[in-house]
């Protein structure tokens, strides 16, 4: 009779399921096991999936952090940041990982997967307390890397360990200090954790939870043999979470090498940009980018921010703008740390209306209200286009996003868009004026360092 019940419940729940999707909390073993043996069910695996299967009480939708099984500590630091209601995201992916179960986890960017993560960590170091490193959160970029660092010192208590927060481009002397006194919590990129590794000065052997944010980034820029080296260290059993705005076959790899049975949350489409951001394409002549850039920014209220392909043409675009008068700062792979913070911190404050980047801002950068994303040079990939649109139009505010074209960028754009199934909308710019007055502003060398003599025109 329990058989029967069982077989019933379980064939009726997977007939409501797509093959390749699992439900929040039926683990995908059970959904395999299910599928692979639907002619006749074995009693042990039944029983597995009662043993499982969450009460009534359980069953019930939680869509507010209160109701989560969280230490009082952690739920009085989520109620002082005024995290109050989870996001799609947070309410599939944080209950199975708190039951210590692997996840991958897929949404749309913007929606909350820093905090889906971090709040299993909190809760793991609260369960652990240690002299050595309980937990280990890698990250592409040194931002992203930051601003993690960030949100977990936001919801710590005074009790809990500091993290410590490895990354290249600052001085490493007080990174290898933190891990020497064990920190129970490493936020690292992966280039300067393998390089400590390799010098013995990070011990990883007994992580109990391992995270990858933004796994398939990390293996675009090159960071595959580091993090296969930083992985060889740690314990085979351990938890691991993945979370991304997007999951690429590049990944599937690392996952079947490193993940042991996880079960997958998939919300929103991650193939295309977030509903909430209103594209525009604007397919202009070579010498007119720039002119249709100042139009767009003299138009602008908020804060813009811009996006090119290659570092010489950031720094070159950012002189333009400065040039013009625009509060302009930009971040790219060249520089320093502490310039990168400070264009960064005074963007986010306001000091600089406009942030010229490289694609290394395109991946977690948390900035509140940008207005507008302009994609100065045309993205290589579709997958870069999401991630640069994604930075405006986040947490369900609108936002815009501008794409400009010359010469044979149009055709990579019209590549996008079919590769998207997407059509932008194509405005035109009026090019005959560049300003807020209707003189046009002369873009040469000669208008701007030399005085017209009387009769002198500059061309």
């Amino acid at each position: 009779m329990v058989l029967r019940f069982c077989y019933g419940l379980l064939v009726t729940r997977w007939s409501l399921l797509r093959p390749d999707s699992s439900p929040p909390f039926l683990p995908a073993v059970y959904l395999r096991e299910i599928q692979n043996q639907m002619g006749g069910f074995a009693l042990d695996a039944c029983q597995s999936v009662r043993d499982n299967c969450p009460s009534r009480k359980k069953q019930i939708r939680m869509t507010t952090f209160s109701e989560l099984p969280l230490s009082s500590a952690l739920q009085r630091r989520l109620a002082a940041a005024r995290f109050i209601n989870l996001t799609p995201i947070q309410e599939r992916a944080i209950p199975p990982a708190l039951e210590g179960r692997d996840v991958i986890g897929t949404a749309d960017t913007g929606t909350g997967k820093t905090l889906a993560f971090l709040i299993p960590v909190i809760e793991t170091l609260n369960q652990e307390p240690a002299r050595h490193t309980v937990a280990l959160v890698l990250l592409p970029t040194r931002e992203l890397a930051m601003q993690v660092h960030e949100q977990y010192e936001q919801l710590r208590t005074k009790a809990m360990p500091r993290a410590a927060l490895i990354i290249g481009g600052v001085s490493e002397k007080a990174q290898i200090q933190s891990l020497r006194a064990g920190s129970e919590l490493v936020i690292a990129t992966p280039g300067r954790l393998q390089d400590l590794v390799n010098r013995n000065f990070a011990d990883l052997r007994q992580v109990k939870l391992l995270v990858l944010d933004e796994a398939d980034r990390m293996l675009d820029m090159g960071f595959l043999p580091a993090i296969r080296r930083i992985l060889s260290t740690l314990p085979s059993r351990r938890q691991t979470l993945c979370f991304s705005a997007t999951m690429e076959q590049s990944v599937a790899g690392l996952i079947n090498d490193y993940m042991q049975d996880p079960v997958r949350v998939a919300l929103g489409s991650v193939l295309k940009p977030a509903g909430t951001v209103q594209l525009r394409a604007y397919e202009v002549r070579p010498g007119e980018k720039l002119d249709v850039l100042r139009q767009l920014l003299y138009a602008e209220k908020g804060q813009t921010l811009v996006f090119t392909r290659t570092k010489r043409g950031t720094e070159r675009l950012t002189k333009e703008l400065v040039r013009d008068g625009f509060a302009a700062a930009m971040i790219h792979g060249d520089r320093s740390q502490s310039q990168r913070n400070g264009a960064l911190s005074g963007f986010q404050e306001g000091r600089f209306q406009v942030l010229v980047a490289t694609d290394i801002a395109s991946r977690g950068l948390h900035v509140d209200d940008v207005a507008h994303v302009i994609n100065y040079d045309v993205p290589k990939i579709a997958e870069d286009f999401i991630h640069r649109v994604g930075r405006t139009g986040r947490a369900g505010v609108r936002g815009r996003a501008s794409t400009l074209a010359a010469g044979a960028e149009v055709l990579e754009l019209r590549q996008i868009e079919r590769t998207l199934k997407l059509k932008m909308e194509r405005l035109q710019a009026e090019t005959t004026t560049a300003g807020p007055s209707t003189q046009m502003i002369q873009n040469t060398l000669a208008s701007r360092t030399l005085t017209a003599l009387p009769g002198e025109v500059f061309v």
